[in-house]
């Protein structure tokens, strides 16, 4: 096993299924299936997931909302999308437990690394949901943060697509898909990857970000195998 612990970013959208909405049982279900099976094999998962299948604190700015209390509606979001893929893990055999940035008792536990570290250590699957804590951080940052606070081998991004390509690849046909990509060359070329924040953290800690699909049957277990179609940014 090439990645034995790691960060997994997901997003709000890809829990809501086809339309991005709401909580998507069956996918849920499926995601669940998939990081069973990693965790069957050894491996020690942290998950972060996005908020924006129910609401996106800077989308809301433009309707009138305040900056600071939207991103804290969008900080609930994913703690809400947390607590229902850690029933489905649970429903998959594993132990799974959410923990939050701020305090949060009794829905979920509050953030500490050490508390975490330990979680993981012992098979647990832990769910870190409520962002950084902080408005103006999106939850690709809390991922960067969080995958080197607990020194993750790997921040792996599952997606719709199989990684990173040159250009949009259902806009561009064209397009050429990225095996590997500098965190230089991605911050140059503006790939939206992640948002500059997350790969500065990335970079200046080491730490490789995987970019590969989620809804793939079984990709997540190739990947943490070190095979499996994806982008790996580094600094090399």
């Amino acid at each position: 096993m090439k990645y034995r612990r790691i960060l997994l970013k997901l997003s709000g959208e890809a829990i809501g299924g086809p339309d991005g909405v709401g909580l998507n049982e069956h996918v849920m279900a499926a995601y669940a299936r998939q990081i069973a099976e990693v965790v069957k094999q050894g491996a020690q998962v942290a998950i972060v997931i996005g908020g924006g299948n129910i609401f996106r604190g800077l989308s809301g700015t433009e309707r009138g909302f305040d900056r600071v209390r939207g991103d804290q509606m969008g900080m609930l979001a994913t703690v809400i999308n947390s607590i229902g893929l850690s029933l489905s893990l649970r429903n998959a055999g594993l132990k799974a437990e959410v923990f939050t940035s701020t305090p949060m008792r009794p829905m979920a536990k509050y953030y500490m690394r050490d508390e975490v570290n330990e979680y993981l250590e012992n098979g647990g699957v832990a769910l870190i949901a409520g962002g950084t804590g902080n408005p103006f951080f999106t939850t690709d940052s809390a991922a960067a943060l969080r995958a080197c606070e607990l020194r993750c081998d790997a921040l792996l991004k599952g997606t719709k697509v199989d990684g990173v390509y040159t250009a949009d690849p259902v806009k561009h046909p064209e397009a050429t898909r990225y095996d590997k990509l500098t965190f230089d060359k991605a911050i140059a070329d503006n790939l939206r990857v992640m948002d500059q924040t997350a790969f500065t953290l990335c970079k200046e800690n080491n730490m490789p970000i995987i970019v590969f699909n989620m809804n793939d049957e079984g990709m997540l277990g190739k990947v943490v195998e070190g095979n499996g179609t994806c982008t790996v940014l580094s600094n090399e």
